[in-house]
């Protein structure tokens, strides 16, 4: 920690960010410390672990008023041992990373970047729909290897008049709505939260519950956040309910899925296919779906596009600055109830 006990100009000590297992270089957060003049305030570590494990974790950030982590989640347990860390930022729209109760209670702030990749996660989402009706994928399998079987496998479908179940309503589905409905689909949208007259007001129709999203729908794609609740929100159950022709799209969550019973019900042609852009084990990257092959399967690459990948680095950046620096309420703040900044 020799660096980050440096001295900026004028005898002020700067405040310690660290970068936990991101690996593309700071240079662009340094950039965007010096357009906003606090380069001198503001001292970028770029750390990796040894391990995916706490100890490693703790052993690496220590000494951090702020921390940006991807793919590690931050305990109670690892704040304690943590007393120097103010705020943790996410450059991402979910915040499962962190243990939102904990933070609050130790008094750390949560920052995400809401809204940095709903287009390029519409997109995706929409693309694999039409990926699994017309199986783009699977052609391009069987021709590299050496086939040329137009009817192989399952039989193509058409999409005009075939429904769509999208499950919760935020900003992400809603950026679909007007490819699918272009496509000729019909839409169903379960979200509690949500009126019938908002959701109609998109050309969708409200469904009062998941089962019969689940019943009526031909393709039905997952748009909730991985919370308590919403952990393995399709099971063996919900998947048993799904038409044995239905396919099932997740550019959401990995945690969402019980990823053993949709292997399961794939084996089984319970439902006819998936695509999915995340699985439940993201830290050792081993899932059973790379062997199957009426998957469509993404390194959770949905949100990635050259113009979300800034943003959600800048909003990450600039929450830590707010309060690191300005100390002020930072931007894009989770934890409301917060109370780190008294007065």
């Amino acid at each position: 920690m020799e660096e980050a006990m440096s001295v900026a100009a004028g005898g002020e000590t700067p405040v310690v960010i660290s970068y936990f297992n991101i690996s593309d270089g700071l240079d662009y957060e340094r950039e965007l410390l010096a357009r906003w003049d606090v380069a001198g305030r503001v001292l970028l570590r770029e750390v990796v672990a040894d391990h995916q494990d706490d100890d490693s974790f703790v052993r690496a950030t220590d000494g951090s008023d702020g921390v940006v982590v991807e793919y590690f989640r931050i305990t109670g347990t690892v704040m304690d041992r943590l007393p120097r860390l103010k705020v943790v930022g996410l450059q991402s729209i979910g915040t499962d990373m962190v243990d939102i109760p904990e933070a609050t209670s130790h008094g750390i702030a949560v920052t995400n970047a809401p809204g940095f990749c709903q287009e390029e996660v519409a997109t995706t989402a929409v693309g694999m729909i039409i990926d699994l009706a017309r199986k783009i994928s699977y052609y391009d399998r069987e021709v590299r290897q050496g086939a040329w079987e137009p009817l192989a496998g399952a039989m193509p479908h058409r999409l005009k008049g075939q429904s769509v179940g999208l499950v919760f309503f935020g900003g992400i589905p809603q950026h679909m709505m007007p490819a699918l409905l272009a496509l000729g689909l019909q839409v169903l949208v379960y979200a509690p939260t949500k009126t019938a007259e908002f959701i109609e007001s998109f050309g969708a129709r409200k469904v009062d519950t998941l089962d019969e999203l689940l019943e009526r729908s031909d393709f039905v794609s997952l748009h909730t956040p991985l919370i308590e609740t919403t952990r393995h929100l399709i099971s063996a159950r919900e998947l048993a309910l799904m038409k044995p022709t239905a396919y099932l799209i997740n550019t959401a969550r990995g945690g969402i899925v019980d990823e053993a019973a949709l292997v399961q019900a794939l084996k089984d042609k319970t439902i006819a296919g998936a695509a999915v852009d995340v699985i439940e084990d993201e830290i050792t990257e081993q899932t059973e779906l790379r062997g199957l092959e009426n998957v469509v399967i993404n390194p959770h690459a949905a949100f990635l596009s050259g113009e979300s990948f800034y943003q959600a680095r800048e909003m990450a950046l600039r929450g830590m600055v707010d309060l690191l620096v300005g100390g002020k309420v930072p931007r894009y703040l989770v934890n409301k109830d917060w109370s780190g900044i008294q007065g």
